[in-house]
């Protein structure tokens, strides 16, 4: 018995010996519609070479800091996980925060309702109670903490970032979740039987800017945030509003960016200091593509005092290149990828991957996947159906990872935060960065339908890949095959 427990040990040891050797080599990691995660080893090459490189790594030209990837925690995604039985669960989610996973290291949670949770609601919904003595999470306890409890046992060090769809119904101008009645198709009378005269419309404030609700909403996030704390669970990070600028008809509430400042600098950020708080807070999330509402924000009083950063969604990706430049002290994040409508197909990523790039390339130190798991339907409760990484049949219990999946993958799985973005002289269809350890990722696309033969310079090495047709394709250079070792 000993000598058995002494030769599974020597077996053990050379397999961690293997391994170590082996992830020190160049390795090339491919997917294609067809074949995903496809590996293979490349020889690097220092011989100078007559032929220019088709990507050139600018090793020292540093771009911006990375702080990862992430995923949206939602109410009808944890649902869709406890269909499963707790083995095949346990497996999603090692796919999503594990080693061998996308291995996530941003979480986003919704402060209350969201259009992915089970009906509105808040976490007060008390009318005028404006010491919030009946502020409660109880509900989350039960329905969405779970699910990021069991993320957080796979990556304890998880940032956590929250933002409201909707405050508390009586807080708002027209006191309802939503601010407009039709429906998704435009029906007169929409899910959540909102009457149409209490539409808002146009660029107003849906928030009733009163002392004593601006007061009243300041101690709501404050006590949300101590909520979690409570429960084992950090949120690092505030954006006051989900998607300021529009009127949708499901949780929502438009912010004026004059008004916005107002409560983050007069009333959330000093009661964060009362309470003692380091949740940091950003101006988000963005969805307007004129970089006019940043800069009409960016000029208020007290800004900086309490704004670290910028989070823009969907069409707010279109102002970060005006935002970052103007406003360089600031970091920047992509907060929402776009939903789609449950394509869940290549062209899906395609989308993504020109989202990823545009995005890291104007300034943004992370990016944020919408959900990360939904069922078959693939459907809000109200019925639009959205794109997703995994998805889960509640009948069969069949798990399919979507194309969407093996891109974050190909991108978070290596790059960490601590990760730096590199210049390269193809940025529009090619992302380099240095990790914490000094190695290279290089993630590129290939949108051809033949094979690409590719010649990569990174610093003083050259190597010679092959793309395969239209693929997504990520290359790891340890930094021990590097010839100038990042320096």
């Amino acid at each position: 018995m000993i000598m058995n427990i002494i030769k599974i040990t020597v077996i053990a040891a050379g397999f961690v010996l293997a391994a170590s050797s082996s992830a020190q080599k160049p390795v090339m990691y491919s997917t294609t519609s067809a074949d995903r995660w496809v590996e293979s080893k490349i020889v690097p090459n220092r011989s100078k070479s007559a032929t220019p490189a088709s990507i050139t790594v600018f090793t020292d030209s540093i771009l911006q800091d990375v702080d990862g990837f992430g995923g949206t925690f939602n109410e009808i995604s944890w649902d869709a996980l406890l269909t499963l039985p707790e083995a095949d669960r346990k497996s999603v989610m090692e796919a999503l925060f594990g080693e061998n996973g996308t291995k996530f290291s941003l979480g986003r949670t919704p402060v209350g309702c969201s259009d992915y949770s089970f009906g509105y609601y808040s976490y007060n919904d008390v009318k005028d109670d404006y010491e919030m003595r009946n502020f409660s999470i109880d509900r989350y306890r039960f329905i969405l903490m779970p699910y990021i409890k069991e993320a957080l046992k796979l990556r304890p060090d998880l940032t956590l970032w929250a933002s409201p769809w909707t405050p508390p119904a009586w807080m708002k101008v027209n006191e309802h979740y939503s601010q407009k009645a039709a429906g998704i198709e435009g029906t007169e009378v929409g899910h959540n039987r909102m009457d149409p005269n209490k539409n808002m419309i146009g660029n107003l404030t849906g928030f009733k800017m009163t002392q004593g609700n601006l007061q009243a909403y300041a101690r709501y996030f404050s006590k949300y945030i101590q909520a979690y704390r409570d429960n084992g669970i950090k949120i690092s990070m505030i954006m006051p509003q989900n998607e300021i600028a529009w009127t949708p008809c499901w949780p929502s509430c438009t912010w004026r960016p004059e008004d916005l400042a107002i409560f983050t600098t007069q009333y959330l950020g000093p009661q964060f200091e009362k309470d003692s708080l380091d949740t940091r807070i950003y101006l988000g999330t963005v969805n307007y593509p004129n970089p006019d509402y940043i800069r009409t924000f960016m000029r208020q009083k007290d800004i900086k005092k309490y704004i670290t950063g910028v989070g823009v969604q969907w069409t707010g990706m279109r102002a970060l290149p005006n935002a970052y430049k103007e406003y360089p002290g600031f970091a920047y994040m992509q907060t929402e990828n776009m939903c789609g409508n449950s394509e869940n197909d290549w062209s899906a990523l395609e989308r993504t991957w020109n989202a990823v790039t545009h995005c890291f390339n104007n300034g943004v130190n992370s990016y944020m996947y919408w959900n990360m798991v939904l069922d078959e339907t693939c459907k809000s409760w109200w019925d639009w159906a959205q794109n997703t990484l995994v998805i889960v049949n509640r009948n069969t219990h069949e798990v399919r990872y979507t194309d969407e999946y093996y891109l974050m993958k190909h991108l978070s799985k290596f790059v960490q935060p601590g990760s730096k973005l590199m210049k390269v002289s193809v940025p529009d269809n090619t992302l380099a960065f240095r990790t914490s350890d000094g190695s290279t990722v290089v993630v590129t696309y290939n949108p051809d339908e033949a094979e690409r033969p590719t010649k990569i310079n990174i610093g003083s090495d050259f190597m010679e890949v092959n793309l395969r047709p239209r693929s997504i394709n990520t290359i790891v250079v340890p930094v021990s095959n590097l010839a100038s070792k990042n320096k």
